[in-house]
């Protein structure tokens, strides 16, 4: 585990599920800045954004969007701050690069691989919707590729490298372990590693106990002691992911865009609430949460001081 204690990360709010599909998503700033101070509170040490449109929900990455919550959040919390450059995957790179580009955070995420990225199985299990895009999105993504190409990632590196900003590697797949590898061998990219293997998206690895030890296994034999370990489960199997990645030596994600339940039909409030049941797992194990500074430090971050937002 990293260096004695376990960093928890929390998403938000993200652009995999749409508004109709639990009244407890944040959409609005105040929601979204109300739900990660909360996150916060509860153990988070790092916290992962998306914004949406104010009115409708919809996945949007204009910055202007982005600054009300950031500037609460960094106000009320110490929080490491994470932005997305994944933003919606029909999006084109340019615009999901934007909110990073723009506030230079401590963190932003980078996704390691082009893949399929299939959502519409949700049409099976939710029936009525409040906005006609949530259907169509749903129904697009099965024939949509979410497109990470290599000039891609490498435009994202360019780009916010130089700001200070580091990097949460988002693998969906054996792949992008390999993908990852090629940019650390050509010095792009440098330690320690911070690498979020996602488990049980269609399109990417499942979230079977096989799968996420060949995904530690080959992260051991590709990086060693060069990267820091964390795992995201998508769906029902999120609790389950964190206990046994954590009994493994590996950081947990958790939150509302990687899933929308605490418990078996049970719909998650919060994010926090989210949170507060890692944790449960985690200290039930025996193991110690790290502190935003105790995150900082294991990951080499810059500091709040040094990103733009204000």
């Amino acid at each position: 585990m990293a260096k004695g204690k376990v960093i928890i990360s929390c998403a938000v709010t993200g652009a995999i599920h749409t508004p109709s599909m639990s009244p407890y998503l944040p959409v609005t700033a105040e929601e979204i800045a109300e739900s990660a101070i909360g996150a916060a509170e509860a153990g988070a040490a790092i916290i992962h954004l998306h914004a949406r449109n104010p009115i409708d929900g919809r996945p949007d990455q204009n910055p202007d969007l982005f600054e009300p919550f950031l500037k609460v959040i960094k106000q009320r919390s110490d929080a490491v701050i994470n932005l997305t450059t994944g933003g919606h995957p029909s999006m084109p790179v340019e615009e999901r690069i934007r909110p990073a580009q723009t506030f230079a955070p401590e963190v932003a995420s980078l996704n390691m691989g082009t893949m399929g990225f299939g959502l519409f199985p949700m049409l099976d299990r939710f029936k009525e919707f409040k906005h006609a895009w949530e259907p169509a999105a749903l129904e697009a993504s099965r024939d949509l590729v979410f497109k990470n190409t290599y000039a891609d990632i490498e435009k994202l590196l360019g780009i916010l490298s130089p700001l200070g900003t580091r990097f949460e590697f988002e693998c969906y797949d054996t792949s992008h372990l390999y993908n990852l590898k090629y940019f650390l061998d050509r010095g792009l990219v440098k330690a320690p590693l911070f690498i979020q293997t996602c488990f049980g998206i269609l399109g990417g690895i499942g979230s079977h106990p096989d799968d996420i030890m060949h995904m530690k296994r080959t992260a051991d034999r590709l990086f060693g002691d060069q990267y820091e370990w964390s795992v995201l489960g998508a769906g029902a199997r999120q609790l389950s992911v964190v206990a046994m990645a954590a009994s493994m030596g590996g950081n947990v994600r958790v939150g509302l865009e990687d899933s929308l339940w605490a418990g078996r039909g049970k719909l998650a409030e919060t994010n926090a609430q989210q949170v507060t049941l890692a944790r449960q797992i985690l200290e039930g194990m025996g193991l110690e949460i790290a502190t935003p500074e105790e995150a900082r430090a294991i990951l080499d971050l810059k500091g709040a001081d040094r990103t733009n937002i204000r």
